[in-house]
């Protein structure tokens, strides 16, 4: 089967910044060496152009986990062009077929399945997917967001000024433009294409699966470090909408960091977020799920298989009242008509379910670790 013809304009971009950023910037570094203020704008633009592509192409305008005002979506525009890795409306056209058509060769853009190249890199460095450059039949919702459109319609213009006029004018107000190109332009550039790429290819190949296996999406805890809280992938492959991809407090997830410090002065709005008892279900499930190909294999399988199925049933339902009751409990206390009592003794029950719960958790989750090693 004959390939699709060479992206030639890719091929360049990615060979010539690259090589750059391998020779030019160290021999710079080594004759001439980087000050303070070329390091810190470089760290800066590279969070800069990298998040704007995490919470603005990823989160905000492909998946809508949150609403943005005008000024955020402007700049998370310009920087989401600064790191040069198309227009929003086509960026987004591509990262939604990916999600419908997950690993299915045929079908997703970067599919993880056609190898870590590919994913990484490979798909665009030839045209295959040419029929889709003018087809934006999944976007029709970005195609009425002016901000969008005027990205869109200007992105050559946009992406030019961003990438040189930046680095060129922090360059002069420090007295070097050639260093500043070279660190802050050059170098970040490239360090924000692969570390995205990473989400394509890494993070459908190295974590772990504590959600879901029905695909190749992983959870990683380090590369969440290096991808601005993208590498906990697995959990947002199951659950996209949510705003956040590090679902726990302590992980490291600076996107998910911003969209909240935004929406404390009003600048974003109505982040969407799982409910927590789908994300334990989710968990429970793969568990559980885990845990029976392990104990199938062994003499008193059928004994092990059915306690084991028994106890998560019997958490799976004290779950539920748990949550039911949580959500009873929040809406009396914003139901300022609801009698003290009643209140309390609601409150009562909350803590006593809850306690119950995760006493029934933990016995399973012994059960669980049990199976693994017999």
């Amino acid at each position: 089967m004959k390939k699709p013809r060479l992206i030639v304009t890719n091929i360049l971009v990615f060979t010539i910044t690259g090589i750059i950023a391998l020779l030019g910037v160290p021999i710079e570094g080594f004759v001439n060496g980087f000050d303070f203020f070329e390091i810190a704008m470089c760290i800066v633009l590279i969070y800069f152009s990298g998040m704007s592509i995490t919470a603005g192409y990823h989160r905000l305008w492909s998946h809508k986990s949150y609403e943005a005002n005008s000024l955020v979506r402007v700049t998370l525009a310009i920087g989401g062009a600064m790191a040069l890795q198309n227009s929003i409306l086509h960026w987004c056209s591509d990262h939604r077929i990916h999600h419908r058509f997950v690993d299915q060769n045929d079908k997703d853009p970067y599919s993880a399945k056609k190898g870590f190249f590919f994913s990484h890199i490979g798909w665009m460095l030839r045209e295959y997917n040419a029929h889709r450059y003018d087809d934006y039949r999944n976007c029709k919702d970005l195609q009425k967001d002016k901000i969008v459109m005027w990205q869109h319609k200007n992105y050559l213009p946009i992406m030019l000024t961003a990438n040189f006029g930046i680095p060129i004018f922090l360059g002069w107000l420090n007295g070097d433009i050639l260093g500043m190109l070279l660190l802050a332009g050059v170098f970040r550039l490239v360090a924000v294409h692969h570390v995205t790429f990473f989400i394509n290819s890494l993070a459908h190949i190295w974590g772990k699966q504590p959600y879901t296996d029905k695909n190749t999406a992983r959870d990683n805890g380090i590369l969440a470090f290096f991808t601005f809280g993208e590498g906990y992938h697995n959990y947002h492959h199951i659950f996209e909408y949510d705003y956040r991809n590090g679902v726990k407090w302590w992980q490291f997830d600076p996107t998910k960091w911003l969209i909240k410090a935004l929406s404390f002065i009003g600048f974003t709005k109505n982040l969407r977020k799982c409910p927590e008892e789908r994300i334990e279900r989710a968990k429970l499930a793969m568990m559980l799920q885990k845990s029976q190909d392990k104990i199938s294999s062994l003499p008193n399988s059928d004994e092990l298989l059915n306690k084991l199925q028994f106890e998560y049933d019997v958490l799976v339902s004290k779950m539920s009242e748990y949550y039911a009751t949580k959500k009873r409990l929040l809406e009396t206390k914003r139901d300022s008509l609801v009698k003290g009592y009643e209140s309390l003794e609601l409150a009562y029950k909350y803590k006593e379910l809850k306690q119950s719960m995760l006493l029934q958790k933990q016995k399973w989750i012994e059960l669980h670790h049990l199976s693994f090693a017999n």
